[in-house]
């Protein structure tokens, strides 16, 4: 094994074709017939899936190969946006976590060629990169925990997802009809002990949209559910094409004596990154928390490489690094950031739709 990646981030497993799906080289057999696929192979696709790992395709070979792997009722419902041509597994590993919409670093390349691996390797080194021997390890590994209903779904919902980039690729209006076009729905709640496991899921598994990188167990996670000093909002996103399922987490410390709600963590899934869903989430703890007698909203953060996205909308959202104006720094470790709630509030992107819960006292 090489790589920078690690096991807990996969959410991808892309396998070459030939002599790891299946033996023999396809474009040099005999008839037009696909090799048998390695019915280990399609053991552990369905093993991950079962865990929320979905599985793609990357070989280079004759491009034609491709609508009969698609066409393959073996293959194409297992394999998501397969890349089948001449250019390098690099480009190929590039497309598809560009086409599910993953970071790079999250992907697996399971191939059979000391050469392909290297060229991986050496131009995403954030790629795990495996020999084929090497796949039973890589499902046990990824074989711990608990299943949630998020991770059961996930191949399905990536599926919603590739329909959802071709209707933008295809929409001629703007950005913003396109997104109104779509009529997501985000459903807001407080944590019950039902959502704990996918509460961890998302504190654990997210990165680019995660503010602190709060490690926290399912335990100490019931623990707090149950505690009126703090309060776990979680939010669900649905849209015209499907549910995205639990989508969003906070972590929130209610200090009433001070007047203040503290979000030790925030966390959302990548799939709704660039749809204002994190500035309704954090919108919402903002009117949850003035509604909870706070007048000051702090936020944990530790600045990473992938999360830059969310510091932006910290800082759009009138949050400073307390004691200062200036920009937070990586180098410098975790921040504090706060603004008071007296002044006006962000407003709510405004082709998203908010159901609250009946009884929106329950979230603070």
């Amino acid at each position: 094994m090489s790589g920078g990646g690690s096991f807990d981030r996969v959410k991808c497993v892309v396998w070459d074709l030939d002599n790891t799906v299946w033996d023999g080289i396809a474009v040099e057999a005999a008839t037009d017939a696909l090799p048998d696929p390695r019915p280990a192979v399609l053991a552990a696709v369905d093993a991950l899936a079962r865990r929320g790992v979905v599985s793609s395709i990357a070989s280079r070979t004759d491009p034609a190969l491709l609508d009969r792997v698609r066409a393959d009722a073996r293959l194409g419902d297992r394999f998501l946006v397969p890349q089948v041509g001449w250019q390098d597994k690099s480009e190929s590993l590039r497309r598809i976590a560009a086409d599910l919409g993953i970071g790079v670093n999250t992907l697996v390349l399971v191939d059979d060629s000391p050469y392909e691996r290297a060229e991986v390797a050496a131009m995403l080194p954030e790629v795990l990169v495996l020999a084929p021997e090497a796949v039973p390890d890589l499902v046990d590994a990824l074989g711990s925990g608990p299943v949630t209903d998020e991770a059961a779904r996930r191949v399905a919902r990536y599926r919603e997802e590739a329909l959802r980039r071709q209707a933008g690729a295809e929409f001629t209006g703007s950005r913003e009809e396109f997104l109104r076009s779509c009529r997501m729905r985000l459903r807001l709640a407080a944590a019950g002990p039902a959502e704990v496991d996918r509460f961890v899921e998302l504190a654990t598994r997210t990165h680019r949209l995660n503010s602190s990188g709060l490690a926290l167990s399912a335990d100490r996670a019931r623990e707090l559910v149950a505690d009126a000093g703090h309060v776990l909002p979680v939010a669900w996103l649905d849209d015209r094409f499907g549910g995205y399922g639990m989508i969003g987490a906070a972590l929130v410390e209610r200090d009433q004596d001070q007047h203040r709600w503290w979000v030790r963590l925030l966390a959302l899934s990548c799939r709704v990154a660039g749809r204002g869903v994190s500035l309704g989430f954090l919108r919402w703890l903002m009117d949850r928390a003035r509604a909870d007698g706070a007048t000051e909203l702090r936020v944990d953060l530790r600045a990473t490489s992938a999360n830059l996205e969310l510091r932006l909308l910290f800082r759009q959202a009138g949050l400073r690094v307390l004691d200062s104006d200036g920009p937070v720094d990586p180098a410098a470790g975790p921040v504090t950031l706060s603004r008071s709630l007296a002044r006006p509030l962000p407003a709510y992107p405004s082709w998203l739709e908010l159901v609250e819960p009946e009884d929106a006292s329950s979230v603070g």
